[in-house]
């Protein structure tokens, strides 16, 4: 399966950043791949958010599968920028949102909440299977 493939069939990634004081922070999201970017909705109150306003340099990772064979994964390296513009947010979030909820009122309340958008530019990408 080619990595983009697998980026646009998954469900859950853990996005790595980095904080004012040099740490890893990493913590699973949803996400959508579209057109070579990663998007995550998100609140500009989150540690993630935050910490690409001190630091773009992101992480990431979407694996699958417990035993071989069946393992797969694709990593990569990128710079993420924020986008605050609300109606850029609102259809973004509803993209990546849509990916969860088959009906989207079941989504309103983090629909809502969602006042950011991190947008990855993958510089590395790699896979891996086992």
């Amino acid at each position: 399966m080619s990595p983009i493939k697998f980026l646009r069939e998954q469900k859950m990634m853990h996005l790595s950043t980095i904080d004012m004081h040099g740490m890893p922070h990493t913590v699973p999201v949803w996400y959508a791949y579209s057109r070579g970017r990663i998007y995550v909705g998100t609140n500009t109150r989150t540690a993630k958010a935050r910490n690409i306003t001190h630091n773009d340099r992101v992480a990431f990772c979407v694996d699958v599968g417990i035993h071989a064979p069946g393992i797969y994964g694709v990593m990569g390296q990128g710079r993420a920028v924020r986008v605050l513009d609300k109606r850029r947010v609102r259809e973004r979030a509803g993209m990546i949102l849509g990916r969860y909820f088959d009906n989207p009122d079941d989504a309103r309340d983090l629909l809502d909440d969602t006042d950011c958008i991190i947008v990855i530019r993958p510089d590395r990408v790699r896979s891996w299977k086992y």
